[in-house]
């Protein structure tokens, strides 16, 4: 076994991975997960620049994350980061900040690469299921992006495009530096416009029709599916390979999108920092299931993180 550490930073979260890991016999065993909501995507779209206090609660995140790494003895780490730094004029303070506390350098990796290393985390247990048909199609749905890959056991085709509940929140729905609580009908229109311009992109490089298992992944397809299960508070293993069906994901979009922040707030499993953003990922995930014909997506709490964790093993 190898003890490995790897950390993903997207536009709204962080998230560390520890885990020892058997190239050998597929066998990946967690010691440590977390996540940190630090929004380092919060203006990006809008100014192409990572804001001072969005680095700051990164780096704060990163010094909490380096304790943990050294505690637990990882061999080998990798940073990798996402949409955010990919998109930001000043991504070089953003890669020293790194270096500093990590001492490793952040690889702001392309759309592709995420997709490939989400794939791999998604599905490595899933190839060996016989109730489950091929291909998949893997939707990783962030906060400034979502991927889309196709495959069997590999990779066929991969897209990502600038469809995500942060960017899409920021550029529809806030209004003189507020959220719109709720939405309006013409702002919900013009997200949804925006989405489904994406999905074309989308389905222009990856045959999307041709999947037969929809995997989502990511913050907003966990808070969905937590919330379809009726959970009173959020439980990894209860979510993960969990199945949630269209009419639930219908269901849970419109409620998203017309209740209030402090109703949103109330749901037991709802993490704080999801809030504001929850109703344009459901939105994300429901056009995908209407574009697919999916009946169900089955969410997986394995995603990205574990497909850098086997790519440093």
């Amino acid at each position: 076994m190898t003890r490995v550490a790897g950390i993903d930073c997207g536009t709204n979260s962080i998230r560390l991975l520890v885990a020892d890991c058997d190239p050998d016999t597929g066998e990946l065993v967690e010691l440590d997960r977390r996540m940190t909501i630090v929004r380092l995507g919060q203006g990006v779209d809008k100014t192409g620049r990572l804001a001072p206090e969005a680095l700051e609660r990164t780096f704060a995140a990163c010094r909490e994350y380096a304790a943990v790494i050294k505690e637990l003895g990882a061999e080998r780490v990798r940073f990798v980061a996402t949409s955010a730094s990919r998109d930001a004029e000043n991504r070089a303070d953003f890669v020293r900040g790194v270096l500093d506390i990590l001492g490793v350098e952040p690889e702001v990796i392309s759309g592709e690469q995420e997709a490939e290393f989400s794939f791999t985390g998604a599905t490595k247990e899933l190839t060996g299921r016989t109730d489950l048909e091929r291909p998949f199609l893997v939707v990783d749905i962030g906060g400034g992006s979502t991927e889309f890959v196709v495959g069997e056991r590999h990779v066929r085709a991969a897209r990502s495009v600038d469809v995500g509940c942060v960017r899409m929140t920021e550029r529809h729905l806030v209004v003189d530096g507020e959220v719109t609580d709720p939405p309006t009908a013409g702002q919900i229109a013009a997200m949804r416009a925006d989405i489904e311009a994406a999905l074309d992109l989308a389905a222009g490089a990856v045959p999307l029709g041709e999947a037969r298992t929809l995997v989502g992944l990511a913050g907003s397809v966990t808070t969905v599916a937590a919330i379809a299960l009726g959970l009173e508070a959020y439980e990894s293993e209860r979510i993960h390979h969990s199945r949630v069906s269209y009419e639930q994901v219908r269901e849970i979009s419109e409620r998203m999108l017309t209740a209030t922040h402090a109703e949103r707030s109330a749901i037991p499993v709802m993490h704080p920092g999801r809030v504001d953003v929850i109703g344009a990922g459901a939105l994300v995930l429901l056009a995908i299931m209407e574009r697919t014909g999916a009946a169900e997506v089955v969410v997986s709490e394995h995603d990205i993180l574990d497909g850098i964790a086997w790519s440093v093993a």
